[in-house]
């Protein structure tokens, strides 16, 4: 019964997270269907534009072909006519990692991940042979594989992602496989913590970029701010048009964030083939009049490549959040051990920023514009050997006799619940088994003041005022 009950709260989860992407996309077109066409409306084409940006939300890449009337009305060429928009908005897909990882701890925590990754990932990808069946739009072309794998793989990526992540953090409740697992990691010796001290690592790392490229994001809207308003002016669209934009740029947020980090790291983005955007230089073409494009920099100097020093200190402090964990649990103490994290660490955010640039790079429209983004590769590259420089300094540098000293006396103490001030024998170092070893070599039954007392302050010879002959001093 328990099973039962996980597999439908899993599937009541996807399908909570399929209908509120679908809802964020219907609610902004039903406004933009009611405003621009009014009564005259077809609602019956609400539904297929929803599907198919839902779809587009979820990297499937949009086969687009213009009519002749299209190309009249905007006047471009006709061998603009047909062409592929595969640079996705990641809002949507983060969206669906996070739903599917929420419901996969939760499953994990139940006692019956594999029930619930298995029947919430059945669900969504139900939903998505609904979308893709019946959301076809004149002119846009979807993948019918295509369009429900990638979703239903998202939704299995991230409620897989947070079913083994609980189930290896609290060691039960995931049916045997992922215990079994960790206790032949566990039997690797100093080798042990290598797979989560790596992982942990790695989140470290993804957090401070992520952080740092957002508010570098940030920035560059104070500076150019400007440039972006020019941009909208250009355009030439009302209110309505200017609010479609200024959505779909929010959407677009995070990938301009993986461009940021990808321009921090050095290897920068293009936009159009032949085009470079990284801190040694800049060389842009004509560059298509989307608003957004207005925050690229006009002009790097090879003075800017100091900023991949930032990639390196996010490694250095994750390096040092391990270290002082490993140090803390008195694992790992070898530097081949803290070699090994140093370089899982860097693998594993290497393969996390080749991910997150893959949906943030490919197509946006015909000729030239079909190389947009971060190359994934030079990206992963960079990533990885600037946070293996940060964090194999912090993982392999020798540590001060001093300060190891300290972090285990402090260590020691926190264990005996007792305050440093209140230890009153020489401390030496704990034994590695905890405060048991330590508590039985303290007499439990000592009466304070049976050992080494010490004579009262008063008949000190100092403060009684004598001399070494007898006599007393007129010290006043």
């Amino acid at each position: 019964m328990q099973r039962l009950l996980v597999a439908l709260l899993a599937a009541v989860d996807a399908a909570i997270a399929a209908a509120v992407g679908l809802v964020v996309l219907l609610a902004p077109l039903t406004l933009l269907w009611t405003f621009a066409f009014g009564a005259r409306a077809d609602w019956g084409a609400l539904w297929p534009a929803a599907g198919i940006l839902w779809q587009f939300g979820h990297a499937v890449p949009l086969d687009i072909s213009l009519s002749d009337e299209v190309l009249v009305a905007v006047g471009i060429g006709a061998d603009a006519a047909a062409f592929t928009l595969s640079v996705a908005p990641i809002a949507f897909l983060l969206c669906t990692l996070l739903a599917a990882a929420r419901s996969g701890r939760r499953a994990a925590r139940a006692g019956a991940w594999g029930t619930g990754v298995l029947a919430g990932s059945v669900v969504f990808a139900a939903i998505a042979v609904g979308v893709a069946s019946t959301a076809h739009v004149a002119g846009v072309a979807a993948g019918p594989v295509i369009g429900v794998l990638l979703p239903a793989g998202f939704y299995l990526t991230g409620a897989l992602g947070g079913a083994v992540v609980e189930a290896w953090r609290d060691g039960d409740g995931d049916g045997g496989l992922v215990d079994r697992v960790h206790d032949v990691v566990d039997g690797w010796g100093d080798y042990g913590p290598a797979v989560t001290e790596a992982v942990r690592g790695t989140a470290i790392v993804a957090v401070i970029l992520t952080g740092i490229g957002a508010l570098s994001v940030a920035l560059s809207v104070l500076a150019r701010g400007s440039e972006v308003v020019t941009l909208f002016e250009a355009a030439r669209v009302d209110a309505l048009g200017a609010t479609v934009i200024t959505l779909a740029q929010l959407a677009y947020l995070p990938t301009a964030v993986v461009w940021a980090v990808s321009w921090l790291a050095g290897p920068g983005f293009a936009v159009g083939a032949g085009t470079a955007v990284s801190p040694v230089g800049t060389q842009l073409g004509v560059v298509p009049g989307v608003p957004i494009f207005g925050l690229i920099p006009e002009n790097s100097s090879i003075w800017m490549l100091i900023v991949i020093l930032i990639p390196v200190g996010a490694g250095a402090v994750a390096g040092w959040m391990v270290r002082s964990r490993l140090v803390w649990e008195q694992t790992a103490l070898g530097w081949a051990p803290r070699a090994v994290i140093a370089g899982g660490i860097a693998f594993l955010s290497a393969v996390v920023a080749a991910l997150a640039a893959l949906p943030a790079s490919g197509s946006i429209g015909p000729g030239r514009l079909a190389e947009v983004g971060p190359h994934p590769g030079w990206f992963a590259l960079a990533i990885g050997l600037e946070v293996l420089v940060g964090a194999g300094i912090l993982l392999l540098s020798p540590r001060n006799r001093d300060e190891l000293a300290e972090e285990r006396t402090d260590r020691w103490t926190a264990q005996m619940g007792i305050s440093p001030v209140e230890v009153d024998e020489p401390i030496t170092a704990p034994h590695p088994a905890g405060s048991r070893r330590a508590s039985a070599s303290r007499p439990t039954d000592a009466v304070p003041g049976d050992q080494d007392e010490t004579a009262p302050i008063e008949e000190s010879e100092f403060f009684r005022g004598r001399t070494g002959d007898g006599g007393t001093s007129d010290r006043r």
